[in-house]
């Protein structure tokens, strides 16, 4: 299933259905709903380390912005089965992503790199930090000693995650980024230009006014409504955990490439 090379438009099109990375995705549209209202409802789990106040108390307004921006059904009568994420819309939102890297790129900017998904999206995260760096870019270090309530606070491949009983952690939390910008700040070093990250780790930095990029599942509206209010900059629509990590090969090329960094 891997395609060689960087692919087109049509072609990354193609593979991200196949691979179900869009298009029908394995997210039932139950669980979709059931966390468009758990956000309305003012659960901060859901808010992804935004402060979204009473801005989005009425889960339709939430509906409408997710079928906008992801693709998903916009019939509120449509309550179960499939659900659905525009492979267009994916693609778009990967073509803005690579123009804020290519920003980076040629301004030589801090750039810090974090997953609350280490076990679909490191790698993502990796080769672009990996692609930036050869840039010129520096790689945000995080400092030392850094922890949350669910665990510690580490870096691998250049990527900050969550480290919990020898394991990388899955979280939606934005206290591990709320950690690394304190850290940072306590030691007098720079804050980022730039963060590339998802879950609350995106919506954390763009919370704090740090620029914001990012992926995000479509049963995590909360990125889709700060890019709407222009809290985060970018975010793509994507299953954020599928098969194999491999899949998502296709899509880091065309984004590195549409960067200027392949």
């Amino acid at each position: 299933m891997p395609i060689s090379g960087t692919p087109s438009r049509a072609q990354l099109v193609d593979h991200l259905v196949r691979t179900r990375i869009a298009g029908d995705v394995a997210t039932p549209r139950e669980n979709n709903l059931s966390h468009y209202r758990q956000l309305a409802n003012g659960v901060r789990d859901f808010w992804l380390g935004l402060e979204l106040g009473d801005r989005w108390t009425d889960e339709q307004d939430v509906l409408a912005v997710m079928a906008e921006r992801v693709g998903v059904n916009d019939d509120p009568e449509y309550r179960y089965g499939q659900d659905t994420i525009d492979p267009e819309l994916t693609v778009d939102a990967l073509d803005r992503m690579a123009a804020r890297l290519r920003k980076a790129a040629e301004g030589g900017q801090r750039v810090l790199f974090a997953t609350g998904h280490p076990g679909g999206l490191l790698d993502v995260h990796r080769a672009t930090a990996a692609a930036l760096r050869a840039a010129g870019c520096e790689i945000v270090v995080i400092p030392d000693g850094l922890r949350t309530d669910e665990g510690y606070v580490m870096q691998f491949a250049d990527v900050a995650v969550l480290e919990h009983g020898a394991t990388l952690w899955h979280t939606h939390s934005g206290e591990p980024m709320r950690a690394i910008l304190t850290g940072l700040e306590r030691a007098g070093r720079p804050l980022p230009d730039l963060v590339v990250a998802d879950h609350g780790w995106a919506g954390y930095a763009g919370q704090h006014g740090v620029d914001s990029v990012g992926y995000a599942d479509c049963n995590d509206p909360a990125l889709f409504l700060a890019e709407a209010e222009g809290t985060v900059q970018v975010v793509v629509p994507l299953d954020d955990h599928v098969v194999s990590p491999r899949y998502y090969d296709p899509m880091t090329a065309y984004l590195l490439a549409g960067a200027g960094l392949a």
